[in-house]
């Protein structure tokens, strides 16, 4: 009887400070007080005890057993439900990150009590659980906040939200305590270009970085029906493992799949494909029928899976690889005539993947020729579009073997074309681009904004007419189909 008098004595008191911090940062001025965001279900979707809290995420992770993907996990997709029901999910996911080293997450949830148009940031401060506070990376939140109308901080929106509240704990036990900081997003309603463009701006956040988590928080069926919920959340699924945005968007906006975090799995969905993440795994599936062990129909049912998407980006070796494949493809072709027999083995390489090569002599365009599908293996891609750059780009003479000595090589390997139907869709520096009319066709490089800083209409004429042979207005006219993609580019270092 002490033990349990000592052990409510213990759990009060945690609460009594946390609410004190609270209340000194009111009194210590308004700003402050706006910025502290406390928990709202703490004590009931999860233990407001911390060292229950604490246990209890233990206990899940310990039962949990994911299979391993080969690159780092870039993003979740994780349910949000009370821990009883969907933790054991959920842990699936967080077990994959464990101990890893990254410092911002961005976790995206949907609204469930307040109606907005639009997509709610919360910009500095902290969020509070049992486990701790954790800090905003106000600097990622600045680059979201200001780059787009749709984007903005509204309170209320966090008010009463648990969608972003309940994946704290897990990345508090998972990731190395204060080596992180938190983006917490919540979407209202948002078109499928809405989304896309959110999905643009996290991309350009991100840029370079290595260090960046999204957890998409989302349930999946609700209702009444365990044989229902079955077929629906099966549905759902296939959409996911294929990583279609559009479908599933289109599926939601239709009725006939589920997800209440259908909004941040489509943001989430997009953000890996313009990232050329193409690797998302099923890691668990259930629902709360399962969970109780009561399937008779009747009982409310709610669907949760564990999904990641990892980053099998190329390392520093395999970039590496590439360009002296590029180099010695050049030079024996010039010097033989003949494409250099190649044989690889490595997954990523084999991988198909379009890529452009460029040439540059002394800061100067020499050659420039891609393909944009990638209809053979990645390294074959690279080493005929190495050769292809320098004998066969209509626009300079071959390059000579004396002169291969002075030239740099940079490889832009590309993400799948997406169609688009504004160019309010196009991000300069971020997306490449496609023009296409009849059987003219054009394309310019993510580099090409970037290097020339040109703006968007300067960008649209030049690509129509330099690189389609189109009128430079081409693009206006909507018979004309565009197309973006995105790159990842490395070259020589000289």
């Amino acid at each position: 009887m002490g033990e349990l008098k000592y052990n409510y004595f213990m759990k009060k008191t945690a609460q009594i400070i946390v609410y004190l911090i609270f209340y000194l940062g009111i009194m210590a001025g308004p700003s402050f007080a706006e910025d502290v965001k406390l928990p709202n279900v703490a004590g009931s979707f999860y233990p407001d005890n911390a060292q229950e809290l604490s246990d209890k995420i233990d206990s899940l992770i310990a039962k949990a057993n994911p299979e391993q993907m080969p690159g780092e996990i870039f993003a979740l997709i994780s349910p949000h439900a009370g821990y009883d029901f969907s933790g054991g999910v959920a842990a699936y996911g967080y077990k994959l990150i464990k101990g890893k080293s990254y410092k911002t997450v961005v976790v995206i949830g949907p609204s469930h009590f307040f109606g907005f148009h639009g997509i709610s940031v919360y910009p500095k401060g902290a969020f509070y659980t049992p486990l701790g506070a954790v800090g905003i990376d106000e600097e990622f939140t600045a680059k979201l906040i200001k780059k787009d109308k749709d984007v903005f901080f509204e309170p209320q929106a966090f008010a009463k939200e648990h969608s972003v509240e309940v994946e704290i704990p897990f990345l508090q036990k998972m990731l190395k305590e204060n080596s992180w900081k938190l983006v917490p997003v919540v979407m209202g309603d948002c078109s499928l270009v809405e989304c896309a463009r959110f999905a643009a701006l996290l991309k350009d956040a991100i840029g370079s970085r290595k260090d960046v988590l999204i957890v998409a928080s989302s349930d999946m069926y609700h209702g009444y029906d365990y044989d229902e919920a079955e077929l629906i959340d099966s549905l759902t699924l296939s959409y996911l493992k294929n990583m279609d945005a559009e479908g599933l968007y289109k599926g939601l906006s239709e009725g006939k799949l589920q997800l209440c975090g259908g909004l941040p799995v489509v943001v989430t969905l997009s953000l890996a494909k313009e990232m050329t993440h193409k690797t998302i795994k099923l890691l668990a599936h259930t629902n709360s029928a399962e969970v109780t062990q009561n399937k008779i129909k009747g009982i409310w049912t709610v669907g949760y899976c564990s999904m990641a998407i990892d980053n099998p980006e190329l390392n520093k070796e395999k970039r590496q690889k590439l360009l002296q494949i590029a180099r010695n493809s050049i030079e024996h072709y010039l010097s033989s005539g003949e494409k250099m027999k190649l044989k690889e083995s490595d997954p990523l390489l084999l991988a198909q993947n379009g890529a452009f090569v460029t040439l540059n002599k002394h800061g100067q365009l020499r050659g420039c020729i891609g393909n944009l599908t990638g209809n053979q293996p990645l390294y074959l891609t690279v080493r005929d579009m190495a050769i292809e750059a320098a004998v066969n780009d209509w626009r300079f003479p071959k390059v000579e073997l004396s002169e291969l000595k002075d030239i740099e090589i940079e490889i832009s390997l590309l993400s799948p074309l997406k169609k688009i139907f504004s160019p309010d869709q196009i991000i300069l520096g971020i997306h490449g681009v496609m023009v296409k009319s009849g059987f003219n066709t054009g394309v310019f490089l993510p580099q090409v904004a970037t290097e020339t800083g040109w703006p968007k209409e300067r960008f649209l004429s030049e690509l129509c007419s330099q690189k389609a042979g189109l009128s430079a207005d081409a693009w206006k006219d909507p018979a004309t189909e565009l197309y973006v993609f995105t790159a990842e580019v490395f070259r020589e270092a000289h």
